[in-house]
């Protein structure tokens, strides 16, 4: 009888946590398949020790096997030679049960979202799935994942290697409320149609909400399903991760998955032999509980997402030349200065104030605390700048709902500079995703979804800015990355402060391909020496050879008012060709960013 076949049959056991294990007795290395090198023995007595404890299933220790996971802990093993092992020591050991080659999520966003290529983790899941076929397993296991995405592409891939059953698992939050909505059905119905065998859920939650997805994805027909609890949540001890569920109550919770339509039950991080053992006897009758299938597309339905109010940016896009003002963020405490600023600009008829993230790596206010305070205080709306070297993946949308809670609606994602050029050099800069990856955020928030496919409660309403750089030396890559934040859904463009004509007819041509309006970033030099620092000291920007030198051969008391009427000549003709000004004074100073503003007739 085959592995799917045995499915129909009873409800099989599977094991617990391999990491937990290998923590307890001793070994601390990460990632944890780099045991199956260093200490077979260990890993072979586990998977030993989850056959006696009743399990029908076990895992292959690879969930963990990928160069990405493993340049993350500074290893560099083998991944193939890591999950070949794996397969040979789980099947040493299995006698009779079933041997599950795992294969995790890559560890990083792929891209668009992040910037691990699509084909690199195509590569990664090939080498784990080739490895693990010739090893000797009877199925695959695709587990943790929360990019539906993603686990689509380790579906195909694995297809392609293996004729084998694959189960697809994928993680979803402990939240009762995304639950409800019927999310994993749906979840599982994308799932079969990806290809899998088996589909299922692991990891994160107990069996209490487990019971939960369950029974919502029994509704996605007769495909066996799978599941893989944590004991409960965790609380950390001494740095540890600890649970305090006992073998019987895991036991006795688990066995009520099988009720709800479970055909594989195992246990994920936290779960022990113990409590494998508790659970075979809490589950004496192993016959699959038949399904009682309600109207599941009728239930898994979203009802539709309420609107919310879209930014007066949003309407004046492509209607009115927009002039966007950007003010230098207080070093400290203090608003006042910004705050005036921004009040004269809003007089003079700026639309807009732009306020930058961390420019540079300097300590700065958080841009989403004075945003809000200019917005509230003064009247104008603000595109605030948000740059992902700061924040991982969660932080950066849990900050982006804040945002929007506040009435904050126009969003311009930067990569960042590294922070080992400012103020705090020894600060570790995250890059969960660059800048193409948190538009794709953005656009999935005003679809009214996080990145894990929960709903917000709401479609958001934010207008997304992009930054373009139309002077860049390598202008292919540029335009290029240009086209693929306009795919993820940009609405406008911000280039670099531009200093000739031809640069910003090019940028207007550039943004006319992308089919996206352009605000042209204009700076006034102030001196000499402020002309050939931004020259040469930082990266992007040109200043031509003739202002320079028109800087250089200026009295320095008339040299500011030369770097105005430039940066004046250019505001003026921007109305032909783009769709707004943007504006970066020297210091934020407002009085020059008016100076320049009385030349433009809209």
């Amino acid at each position: 009888m085959g592995f799917l076949d045995d499915l129909r049959e009873r409800v099989l056991i599977a094991d617990g946590a391999m990491g937990t294990r290998l923590s307890e007795l001793g070994f601390d290395r990460l990632p944890y398949g780099v045991a199956n090198l260093h200490a077979p023995d260990l890993v072979r007595q586990i998977h030993e020790d989850s056959v006696r404890a009743g399990a029908d299933v076990i895992e292959t220790n690879t969930f963990w096997a990928n160069r990405f996971r493993l340049a993350e802990h500074f290893q560099d093993e083998d991944p193939r030679e890591i999950c070949a092992i794996g397969a040979r020591l789980a099947r040493d050991a299995a006698g009779d049960a079933y041997v599950l080659g795992a294969i995790g999520p890559c560890g990083k966003p792929l891209a668009p979202l992040g910037t691990v290529a699509i084909e690199e983790a195509r590569g990664e899941f090939r080498i784990a799935a080739e490895a693990l076929a010739e090893g000797g397993v009877d199925a695959f296991i695709l587990e943790t994942f929360s990019d539906l995405d993603e686990l689509g592409i380790a579906i195909e891939v694995v297809r392609s290697v293996a004729d084998l059953p694959i189960i697809a698992c994928k993680s979803f939050i402990e939240d009762g409320e995304t639950l409800a909505e019927g999310y994993p059905l749906q979840a599982a119905q994308k799932m079969v149609e990806m290809g899998a065998d088996v589909v299922g859920a692991n990891c994160v939650v107990g069996p209490q909400r487990m019971y939960d997805i369950v029974r919502w994805m029994s509704e996605a027909g007769d495909i066996p399903i799978c599941a893989m609890p944590t004991p409960g949540m965790p609380q950390l001890v001494r740095l540890e991760t600890v649970y305090d569920t006992t073998p019987e109550y895991f036991g006795r919770a688990a066995a009520r998955i099988a009720a709800a339509g479970a055909n594989i039950i195992g246990g994920c991080c936290g779960v022990t032999p113990d409590m494998i053992r508790a659970l075979r006897d809490s589950l004496p009758d192993r016959t699959p509980r038949k399904r009682a299938h309600k109207r599941a597309a009728e239930r898994a339905a979203r009802k539709p997402l309420p609107e919310t109010e879209p930014s007066e940016l949003s309407r004046k896009l492509g209607k009115k030349f927009v002039i966007t003002v950007e003010l230098d963020l207080p070093r400290g405490l203090g608003t006042s200065k910004v705050l005036d600023a921004a009040a004269a600009l809003k007089k003079k008829g700026a639309d807009l104030i732009d306020i930058s993230d961390g420019a540079r790596a300097r300590l700065r206010m958080v841009p989403l605390a004075i945003s809000h305070i200019i917005k509230r205080d003064v009247g104008i709306e603000v595109m605030m700048h948000v740059t992902c070297r700061d924040r991982n993946l969660l932080a950066l949308q849990a900050d982006l709902l804040g945002a929007h809670a506040l009435g904050i609606r126009n969003v311009l994602p930067i990569t960042g500079d590294p922070t080992n050029i400012g103020d705090f050099p020894s600060a570790t800069s995250v890059f969960d995703i660059d800048s193409i990856g948190l538009v794709k955020v953005l656009s999935r928030l005003n679809d009214g979804l996080d990145m894990a496919g929960n709903s917000v409660g709401i479609r958001c309403a934010f207008t997304i800015g992009v930054a373009f750089n139309p002077v860049a030396q390598d202008i292919k890559r540029e335009l290029d990355r240009l086209q693929r934040k306009a795919d993820a859904g940009a609405h406008v463009i911000y280039t670099q402060p531009l200093f000739e004509e031809r640069h910003a007819d090019s940028a207007a041509e550039s943004a006319a391909r992308a089919g996206l309006p352009i605000f042209i970033g204009v700076m006034p030099l102030r001196s000499h020496r402020h002309a050939e620092f931004m020259h040469n000291e930082v990266p992007g920007i040109i200043v031509p050879e003739w202002l320079r030198k028109k800087m250089a051969d200026a009295p320095e008391d008339s040299a500011l008012d030369i770097g105005i009427g430039i940066a004046q000549e250019l505001a003026a003709r921007l109305p032909e060709m783009a769709q707004g000004l943007y504006l970066m004074p020297p210091a934020g100073s407002h009085v020059i960013a008016e100076r320049v503003m009385e030349a433009v007739e809209v």
